[in-house]
């Protein structure tokens, strides 16, 4: 079986008077364009997952996410487009909602679990799949060693080389593999890690545990805007901004808070000038569908 997909993953310039100001050159690694629905690092984390299952002869995905992940989606199209069947363990009560309708139409079987239950996912896996050989566990977002060094590709991918690179974080395996890759080229490149969960120090070792070597990067904790999927008008009207300015699509969730990082800290001076800097889109737009009122 031949698990890939021919990625479309270039870089924009994103212009700025705040940058100009600075002597800041800015870009934007639209990751978001690699897949409608397995886009940006879901698609990067699910490749040798993907392949790993088609090696060992597993035929059925089996997965975790809360509703409106859009890693279950992207694991739904993926075993849709690649021969797979595929189930998604849900977090919470039964809800119906645009993401999980996406999924199920992509033949995703959803099981709904308590949120106490859902804390260990390996023995949710065993109650509900341990006679089922064909079966393959894929953790939450697409966490492991096999997401780590899908990520990685996107450092060979560059044609230029940056000062800094920007990433949201949610499961750090997306962090690890950049920087990871980066320490493959022998890059001196600083890479900022920006977790969207409030008290995100925890991502430091979600990363540290797939990092090849050892590697020095920065972590900046404060721009969750209150937590993982939180928001605030703050945060909103700088997407929307950003959006009409750019005509790039971004989310809250994820995207939205890393550039925010990026601008505000650049208005504040952190950057020498002169300075290039690439930020990456992982993708997740249908985040959106779960936002609509926040704008």
């Amino acid at each position: 079986m031949n698990i890939d997909l021919e990625i479309f993953s270039p870089v924009h310039q994103l212009k700025n008077e705040l940058f100009d100001k600075q002597d800041l050159k800015v870009f934007i690694k639209r990751d978001d364009l690699i897949h409608p629905l397995i886009s940006g690092n879901k698609w990067r984390k699910l490749k040798y997952i993907l392949k790993k299952a088609s090696d060992q002869n597993k035929t059925h995905l089996v997965t975790f996410g809360g509703a409106f992940s859009n890693h279950l989606l992207a694991t739904a199209a993926a075993a849709a487009k690649f021969g797979f069947k595929a189930t998604g363990i849900v977090r919470g009560e039964e809800v119906e909602n645009d993401t999980l309708f996406l999924c199920k139409l992509h033949g995703m079987q959803l099981i709904f679990v308590d949120r106490e239950s859902y804390r260990d996912k390996p023995a949710l896996f065993s109650k509900y799949f341990s006679n089922d050989a064909d079966a393959i566990f894929i953790d939450e977002g697409g966490a492991s060693a096999e997401g780590t060094n899908g990520c990685a590709e996107l450092v060979d991918e560059l044609t230029e080389t940056y000062d800094h690179i920007f990433c949201a974080c949610g499961t750090g395996t997306t962090a690890a593999g950049i920087i990871n890759g980066l320490q493959n080229h022998q890059l001196y490149t600083e890479f900022h890690a920006i977790p969207v969960f409030k008290n995100g120090g925890f991502i430091k070792d979600e990363i540290d545990r797939f990092l090849t070597t050892s590697a020095n990067y920065q972590l900046h904790t404060d721009y969750h805007f209150g937590g993982y999927a939180k928001t605030n008008t703050e945060l909103i009207d700088f997407i929307k901004t950003f959006v009409v300015d750019t005509g790039i699509l971004i989310e809250p969730v994820y995207t939205g808070k890393m550039l925010y990082a990026l601008y505000d800290m650049a208005a504040k001076g952190y950057f020498k000038r002169g300075s290039k800097i690439l930020a990456i889109h992982t993708g997740g737009l249908m985040g959106l569908l779960g936002m609509k009122e926040k704008f």
